[in-house]
């Protein structure tokens, strides 16, 4: 379905909010249990590492977003570099649709009046634009990772969560005619 073009901030936010999330699941869905596990050095995050601190964020910034700093006094963000238990794909997975769940809950009621309010995100005042903005580039970059990481470990078998190699006039062609999602 092509995305419908929108004046509204929110509407197109959520619509890139839901596109990243579905990206990370497409190249989570690709990889073993063991693989997500895996870092690729000592100082790398592995895929549920990553998962592990986006779903923390989002906790933390999400909650209350419009009536309590963004920073709560509750997360412990060096934690979510921790791993010390080995959770199995459904812990993680659980653990992400749990994170988005509060993106989706503190945005959908949103309307484009409150991109002026003032909000907090550590102390430093932000409008809710602002912290819209601020949160998806964070959660885009992470996930950008989770797809260089799924696309390593997958090599010659990964399958193209966005527009393959080698058909980018293919798509572009399907875009044009109204028949391809963009991307």
């Amino acid at each position: 379905m092509p995305h419908e073009f929108s004046t509204s901030y929110i509407a197109d936010s959520l619509v890139l909010f839901r596109k990243y999330k579905s990206l990370a699941e497409k190249a989570m869905a690709q990889v073993s249990d063991e693989q997500l596990h895996l870092a690729l050095d000592p100082e790398a995050n592995s895929i549920a590492v990553i998962v592990k601190h986006i779903t923390g964020n989002m906790r933390s910034r999400w909650r209350d977003f419009l009536t309590t700093d963004g920073e709560k006094a509750d997360r412990h963000r060096d934690t979510e570099f921790e791993m010390p238990e080995r959770l199995t794909r459904a812990q993680i997975m659980e653990m992400w649709e749990r994170g988005w769940k509060y993106v989706f809950d503190a945005l959908e009621p949103l309307r484009n009046a409150d991109l002026d309010r003032k909000i907090s995100i550590c102390s430093e005042p932000h409008s809710v634009m602002q912290a819209i903005s601020r949160q998806l580039a964070h959660y885009a970059s992470h996930i950008g990772q989770i797809i260089f990481l799924a696309k390593h470990f997958r090599s010659s078998e990964w399958k193209s969560v966005s527009i393959p190699r080698g058909k980018s006039e293919e798509y572009l062609g399907k875009v044009q005619k109204g028949g391809a999602s963009q991307r």
